[in-house]
């Protein structure tokens, strides 16, 4: 069985994307003040801990996820062959 790449790409591209904005919005609206998700601006560029930040993590993680996503099922389909 082969994995479709662009499927697998889109979906692992929507998930990161949406896990960085929620996880940030969240840690906004209950007050987290720590450096665990401040470190992500060393990766994602333009990524800061706000609102706007949040929506630069979101772009960032589709194409982070979706990079990620392409790799792994090409790197699948080429193990399973």
């Amino acid at each position: 069985m082969k994995l479709n790449v662009k499927a697998l790409s889109l979906t692992a591209g929507i998930l990161w994307g949406l896990t960085i904005f929620l996880a940030t919005l969240w840690l906004l609206v209950f007050g987290y003040s720590g450096h665990f998700i401040t470190v992500l601006n060393h990766f994602y560029f333009g990524y800061s801990f706000s609102v706007i930040g949040a929506f630069i993590g979101l772009a960032w993680g589709f194409v982070d996820g979706a990079i990620c996503g392409a790799i792994f099922a090409w790197l699948y389909n080429a193990l399973a062959a």
